[in-house]
């Protein structure tokens, strides 16, 4: 099962989750049943999640993040008027094989915009997130390490300090081919298309 780990609250986070999915929902007018439609999502995990009971999946935030079409972050992380965000401090999600760590690093205030975060890759490992909504640009550096990025028709070996940029709404996956973790940063950018 993925998880989130908050190093300070995880209850705070659960609850943190809720509110702002439950703002968004009734911003967008939406019930519990057209939000389980447009994100695959059950009601009954959504409502769960919502009243905070549930602490939610990378799976699951990523569905719900693309069924309403805004950035991960914008679910999981607070607006402070100051932010600086250190490595494994702060919200982590972790996929489902342990093999990923994603930190959101800084959130947005503004809907619709860009997404900032780092990821842990361990050695000899993958992680596929699968495509993410329409209008999701990608832009990857290697920090540390090195990467196989695998694109549609395309594989790409990335070194220590390459970059790529890649429309991120078709699925892709990210290999670690060496026995050391690789640290990869990302930026995602995100544009309404509704």
């Amino acid at each position: 099962m993925n998880s989130y780990d908050a190093s300070n609250n995880p209850e705070k986070l659960a609850k943190r989750v809720g509110d702002t999915l439950r703002k968004n929902r009734k911003e967008r007018k939406l019930t519990l049943e057209e939000l389980a439609e447009l994100t695959e999502v059950s009601k009954l995990t959504l409502g769960n999640i919502e009243r905070g009971e549930a602490n939610p999946s990378l799976a699951v935030i990523w569905k719900i993040a693309n069924g309403l079409k805004i950035p991960i972050s914008s679910l999981i992380n607070e607006q402070p008027e100051v932010t600086v965000s250190r490595k494994h401090e702060g919200n982590k999600v972790i996929s489902a094989d342990g093999s990923c760590t994603l930190e959101p690093v800084f959130d947005t205030s503004s809907f619709g915009s860009l997404e900032i975060h780092r990821a842990f890759l361990k050695p000899y490992s993958e992680y596929s997130p699968g495509a993410h909504q329409a209008g999701v640009i990608e832009y990857l550096t290697v920090m540390a390490g090195e990467v196989i990025i695998e694109l549609q028709n395309e594989v790409q070996h990335l070194h220590e300090y390459d970059s790529i940029k890649f429309y991120g709404d078709s699925p892709h996956t990210y290999k670690n081919p060496s026995p050391k973790t690789a640290v990869l940063h990302f930026v995602m950018t995100y544009s309404r298309t509704d």
